[in-house]
């Protein structure tokens, strides 16, 4: 007798609809609850396009306001938005611009009336891997492997937001899959909202 493999599991349909947000201004990770998940970034229209953040100031705005239209358009109205933290550590060029983008994406939610919960980059890492520390491969294999039904194509940033989703579901009592207790540790260390109308 051959034995087929379970389907990938998707919450019920009456389960909340939650999304997860690595935001970045060239990759933007979002993944729905509904199942899938996509990757937003700024796409060099020209060749010698040095890259959003070298952009003239009034270009490089116009650049970055049209990034956040594709990024809330696509969030939708969902129940609760779960976001990765900014690493304050995090060393390179842009740092500014990202800042923007970050509270950017955070007030449209709040103005909005969506909850957010905010989860470090190490308490992402946490949930999917069951390690803080887990590097970008690690975590897109524990995603490919516990929440299948999302297709990442190998891509960290979607697998990333895959990952905070699915922290979010577990929190409002819809997990995915049954996690091991060292990966809902996590949970518990994340920030969440007052679901009876306060934000964090």
């Amino acid at each position: 007798m051959t034995l087929t493999a379970p389907e990938p599991a998707i919450p019920k349909t009456d389960a909340p609809t939650v999304i997860g947000l690595d935001t970045s201004l060239t990759a933007t990770g979002i993944a729905s609850s509904r199942g899938w998940c996509e990757v937003i970034g700024y796409k060099r229209p020209r060749s010698k396009d040095p890259g959003i953040t070298q952009l003239p100031h009034a270009e490089r705005l116009a650049a970055m306001r049209d990034l956040l239209d594709q990024v809330t358009t696509a969030i939708g109205c969902p129940d609760l938005a779960v976001m990765e933290l900014p690493a304050p550590s995090r060393s390179g060029g842009g740092a500014h611009e990202r800042g923007w983008f970050w509270w950017e994406i955070y007030r449209h939610l709040t103005t909005s009336y969506i909850p957010v919960g905010l989860l470090t980059p190490n308490q992402r890492g946490l949930y999917a891997t069951g390690k803080g520390q887990a590097g970008k491969g690690a975590v897109v294999d524990a995603v490919a492997r516990r929440f299948a039904a999302w297709s990442t194509e190998g891509d960290d940033n979607a697998a990333d937001a895959v990952t905070l989703m699915a922290a979010g579901l577990d929190w409002l009592g819809h997990p995915i899959t049954p996690m091991p207790k060292t990966h809902r540790a996590a949970i518990d260390k994340a920030v969440w909202p007052d679901l009876t109308g306060a934000t964090p």
